[in-house]
């Protein structure tokens, strides 16, 4: 009843609002075309087009049809091809996580045009978490890789870790903070005065972590990496930044580096994926951050490896 020829047809003379347009691109007669509909429409039970005697014009209910037809057929055509990926291992989807610090868009949409090519079938999806909620999201929401997860340290024994390098930090303020003293090393009692800038962990069911807070002072929380680059900038707070997203601006004289008495030590990032669960589009990604191929080296930008 809806075999892929007869969609075919019923989109074809949809598309075209003719059933002698719709035999010109489909190379039949119009008379198959007309009788093929017209058998569709009986086996429906409902009217698909109106039809006068100059044009063919779909009813509600052939409306409704049509949606639903080209989402079949496009299924219909893509099962082989969907059929012989699963025979050769590969992932009908890939969920990744990248840290917030790693994530950018022009890195994700040049994995995504590598990726793309060679998984047609695959649906990819990519989420952007912070600290600890990049582990949580691997470990609890069935992600199947994370680039940048903390520590170079498994947090479970089924899941593997690539080192990626470290993000060193710099603790910076705008120009005119009233904290900006050249040459003066900070003390705890005077940073507490001002608020410190950070962006929340995202971990739901793993413990959060605050990245700079001294006891007792008032903190700023921003959504992303980007918001706390800007507070900064506007003289809202204080705290660290990644070395490489601050030294240009610190280079333009839009942000100061101070010492402080406990500087952020580096923090090291891996990349993290299940080890038995891992089908062919993972374990290529895997290796293109193995051998640091140019179709990842977006995401390394932050880091010192």
């Amino acid at each position: 009843m809806l075999d892929q020829e007869t969609l075919r047809t019923f989109i074809g003379v949809a598309e075209t609002g003719s059933f002698s347009k719709a035999a010109e691109r489909l190379c039949k007669t119009t008379a198959t075309i007309s009788y093929r509909i017209k058998l569709l429409e009986e086996d429906m039970g409902a009217a698909l087009f109106t039809r006068t005697t100059r044009s063919v014009t779909l009813t509600p209910a052939g409306m409704h049809l049509l949606t639903q037809a080209r989402e079949w057929l496009a299924w219909l055509e893509s099962v082989p091809g969907e059929l012989q990926q699963v025979n050769d291992g590969v992932e009908r989807q890939v969920n990744i996580v990248v840290n917030n610090l790693l994530y950018d868009a022009s890195a994700i949409a040049q994995l995504l045009a590598w990726l793309t090519q060679r998984y047609r079938f695959t649906q990819f999806h990519f989420s952007r978490q912070i600290y600890m909620g990049v582990w949580d999201t691997l470990l609890h929401d069935g992600f199947s890789l994370a680039i940048g997860v903390t520590g170079t340290e498994p947090l479970s024994e089924t899941i593997a870790l690539e080192p990626l390098g470290d993000v060193e930090w710099l603790f910076v303020m705008a120009p005119d903070h009233p904290l900006h003293q050249p040459g003066a090393i900070l003390t705890e009692a005077q940073l507490r005065r001002y608020p410190a800038v950070n962006v929340e962990d995202t971990a739901r069911t793993l413990t959060k972590r605050v990245a700079w807070r001294l006891p007792g002072q008032k903190e700023i929380i921003v959504p992303d990496i980007e918001t706390k680059i800007a507070a900064h900038i506007a003289g809202v707070g204080i705290g660290f930044l990644p070395r490489s997203l601050c030294q240009p601006l610190i280079d333009r004289r839009a942000l100061v580096s101070l010492t402080i008495p406990s500087m952020r030590p580096p923090s090291p990032l891996s990349l993290a994926w299940h080890k038995h669960h891992s089908g062919k589009a993972v374990t290529d990604i895997v290796r293109l951050f193995q051998q640091r191929q140019p179709e990842i080296s977006g995401f390394l930008t932050t880091l010192d490896c």
